[in-house]
Formats: C-alpha cells, sequence, structure tokens
C-alpha cells in the first residue's frame, strides 16, 4: 500500500458503479469512471478496461441496462442506468458495506482501551 492511489477491494466497483449510476442517472462508461474518479479526490484511478468488464458483469447480472445515444461530444455512446434489480441489489450492499465498516472501525480502536 506504498503506492498513493488506492487499489480498489474487489467487489466494490460494482457497488460504486451503482450508486453513480443512482445519483447521476444513465452515464457512458467514461463518465462512470471520470465521476467516481472525481469522487475519490483522484485515490482511485479505473482504466477502460475494468471499468467496462464491470459493466458487463453489471449487465449480465440485470442490475444495468445500456442503449446507445449520443455524448456530449457528439459521439455514439453506450449508456448505462441502474435497474429495479440493481436498485435492490445497491440497498444490500450499501447495508453490507455500513456493517463491514462498523466492524472494521470496532476492531481499529481495540488498541485504544
Amino acid at each position: 500500500m506504498g503506492d498513493a492511489r488506492s487499489e480498489i477491494l474487489q467487489g466494490t466497483l460494482d457497488l460504486m458503479v451503482l450508486q453513480t449510476l443512482e445519483a447521476m442517472g444513465p452515464l457512458h462508461g467514461y463518465g462512470i469512471a471520470r465521476r467516481i474518479e472525481q469522487v475519490s479526490e483522484d485515490a482511485l484511478q479505473l482504466n477502460q478496461g475494468t471499468i467496462y468488464a464491470a459493466l458487463l458483469r453489471l449487465q449480465q447480472r440485470r442490475w444495468i441496462s445500456a442503449s446507445w445515444g449520443t455524448s456530449d461530444n457528439n459521439r455514439k455512446a453506450k449508456f448505462y442506468a441502474i435497474t429495479r434489480a440493481g436498485r435492490r441489489q445497491l440497498a444490500e450492499e450499501t447495508a453490507n458495506w455500513s456493517r463491514i465498516a462498523g466492524v472494521i472501525g470496532r476492531l481499529l480502536r481495540l488498541s485504544e482501551r
């Protein structure tokens, strides 16, 4: 962990993509990646292969849908949107991460006792 930029824990990228789509509405892959980087204050850097593999996985699970549209710079782009099943998954994953964060917080405070 000597690198200033964090590696994404396995399974967290799906959660970040779902949350981004829930908050921002439909976006193309590049827009999703840039938004995650922006919110992380550039602590996370996503390459195209990483984000598109996640988008494909989420589509296969039917947690997001995709449709073609035109980007801000007038190019054809695939836009992704969260589905009803994706919202349910997001709620489950959010609750799970809240529990995990609580456990980690308690473990880190053990040395304070």
